[in-house]
């Protein structure tokens, strides 16, 4: 991983101006939104009408803003990515494009081939629709896909509009999800080395062929929990002429129940124990799933700092906000060579999906 970079929307809210915003009288929502474990969200809203309230917006307006906001997140997370490796545009030769807040055909892959001039016959792929955890789908096809093109940059950017996914009814399941979810994009860089062989546990040596500095990606796990099958789930609410997205209560339990067993498949035969690995990048899905996570697996609070920091400064940004947290890691410049870490993200299916790394 050869460098990162994110985006977020130029507008950010507190979770008491969202209330006033979104006129939320209810005490049992505006405890949901003041006991979240965020502070502020940036989000990309409508003007106000002169009354003051928000307008409605028609399932035709949210596409579109998943679109035409989608564009500019990534755009700007895929530059700030490029800078972080000292790469350019020129260099891009795999795209893959991650997305749930939106339906859109022709996907973001090619829109943002066009938006940045990227060479057309740059390869690519978009993902939709997995949910939080697809961050980590998409970088397990962008490895494989640079580990089979030595030398050759890979990028990966997930773009999440999550305001164009909001409903607002009233209800307490939409209630939980506008008071959880931020916009924002972000991007991965991803080269393997000219000489690279078969993957191991053990992190690149230093050598003239190495590629910039940045965690080797050794190994993928992936655990789904079927009959959880529904516990997480976007789909269209005929009431409201809407796609509207539902969160069980039970998640934070579902998801720390099969964290333990999720890791030690990813660990099963490195001779890696949990005591091994350094540096923990978890995707901020809430206060709670995070809370659940940590005790199951025996973190410190100091684990997942980076996870709690995303979680406060921006809320759930779905598919990219463990490369948020990830980012803030890189920015620590606190990994060692030798040291490992571990990326998880958790999301529909119910599913939990593991990257072990290297430095």
């Amino acid at each position: 991983m050869v460098g990162v970079g994110t985006s977020v929307p130029g507008t950010s809210y507190s979770q008491r101006e969202l209330l006033d915003i979104f006129g939320i009288t209810d005490p049992r929502i505006r405890s949901i939104f003041l006991n979240s474990a965020i502070d502020r969200r940036a989000l990309t809203l409508p003007p106000r009408l002169p009354d003051g309230s928000m307008p409605v917006e028609t399932q035709g307006q949210l596409l579109a803003k998943h679109v035409t906001s989608g564009v500019t997140l990534g755009r700007q997370a895929v530059e700030a990515c490029l800078g972080a490796a000292g790469a350019t545009l020129a260099d891009v030769r795999y795209l893959c494009c991650v997305t749930s807040t939106g339906l859109l055909t022709p996907g973001f892959s090619a829109l943002l081939i066009k938006e940045l001039g990227i060479d057309r016959h740059c390869a690519r792929l978009d993902v939709v629709g997995m949910g939080c955890n697809a961050g980590l789908n998409g970088l397990t096809s962008v490895a494989s896909w640079a580990a089979a093109h030595p030398g050759e940059l890979a990028l990966m950017v997930c773009i999440e509009a999550c305001s164009a996914a909001y409903v607002m009814d009233g209800t307490m399941r939409s209630a939980v999800v506008n008071s959880l979810f931020g916009d924002g994009s972000a991007a991965v860089a991803v080269v393997a080395p000219p000489a690279a062989g078969p993957a191991v546990v053990e992190p690149a040596a230093p050598g003239p062929a190495a590629t910039p500095a940045g965690p080797a990606l050794l190994r993928f796990s992936s655990c789904i929990v079927p009959e959880a099958s529904g516990a997480m789930r976007y789909d269209w609410d005929d009431v409201q002429g809407k796609f509207s997205f539902y969160l069980d209560p039970d998640i934070p339990y579902v998801v720390g129940a099969h964290a333990e067993l999720s890791l030690d498949r990813l660990l099963d035969g490195t001779g890696l124990n949990r005591s091994d690995i350094s540096h923990w990048v978890i995707h901020s899905g809430g206060k709670k799933v995070v809370d659940s996570v940590r005790v199951n697996l025996g973190l410190t609070r100091k684990d997942v700092r980076h996870t709690t920091g995303v979680l406060r400064d921006h809320g759930n940004l779905s598919s990219g906000s463990f490369l948020f947290s990830y980012e803030r890691l890189v920015a620590e410049a606190c990994a060692e060579p030798g040291e490992f870490g571990v990326l998880m993200t958790m999301g529909p299916g119910s599913t939990i999906e593991l990257a072990l790394v290297g430095w």
